[in-house]
């Protein structure tokens, strides 16, 4: 695969077989985030467990403190009082049945979908669309809940959810260049926190295997990171 001359460059300005302390790891993928735009920060984290088991998944939530840096589409599926009080709090869409009916129908332009637990039946029907885009609501990532005000502020000041990838790996978005160094780490050091704390109890030997930061369109820089 033949990398551009951007790519290529950026390689240059750092040791790309070096792991890193973080607040350097973190300075190297801004340095490197040399697009024209303002690009993400993801992290990616390789566990030592085996998500085939039940007893090793790792999944959670976590708000980051200083958010995402990215605009969040929220559709809430709810009826009654519970859809006035989505609407209050900030949600983007909002609805019950023709919600699904515009689902049915391939409308997909939003980001979290929450919910009501008594919608679940009717969020059923449209599980095999929302599954595989991540856009299930789930009791565990707080997105099947009664108290949707809650779920609705938590998600825009930058809840994100880290889950466990067929390959055994989690990725989350940490931030954007902008933040700076200070903010980025800080929001690294939450999601990792998290990670850490999530670990099962089946989970045997090294648990995490590697921790790379990446902007959107630059390379990997390892970070040397212990527990």
């Amino acid at each position: 695969m033949n990398k551009g001359k951007r790519y290529t460059k950026t390689l240059e300005s750092f040791d790309k077989t070096a792991s890193y302390d973080v607040s350097t790891a973190v300075e190297n993928v801004i340095k490197t985030a040399t697009a024209k735009f303002d690009e993400s920060v993801e992290l990616h984290v390789r566990l030592g467990v085996d998500g085939r088991n039940a007893d090793q998944q790792v999944r959670g939530v976590v708000v980051l403190p200083n958010g995402t840096g990215k605009s969040v589409k929220v559709l809430v599926i709810a009826r009654g009082d519970k859809a006035d009080e989505a609407l209050k709090a900030g949600a983007d869409f909002v609805g019950a049945e023709e919600m699904v009916a515009k689902i049915n129908g391939g409308w997909l332009d939003f980001d979290v979908c929450i919910t009501t637990p008594d919608m679940m039946g009717i969020v059923g029907r449209i599980a095999k669309i929302l599954g595989p885009k991540g856009l299930m609501p789930n009791p565990k990532s707080g997105t099947v809940t009664p108290d949707v005000t809650k779920a609705i502020k938590d998600v825009k000041a930058g809840k994100v959810e880290y889950r466990l990838d067929k390959t055994n790996n989690i990725h989350v978005i940490i931030g954007k260049k902008s933040f700076g160094k200070e903010k980025l780490t800080e929001n690294f050091s939450t999601v990792m926190d998290a990670i850490v704390k999530a670990k099962p109890a089946a989970a045997k030997g090294q648990y995490i295997k590697s921790v790379t930061l990446a902007s959107s369109m630059g390379p990997g820089v390892r970070v040397n990171f212990t527990i």
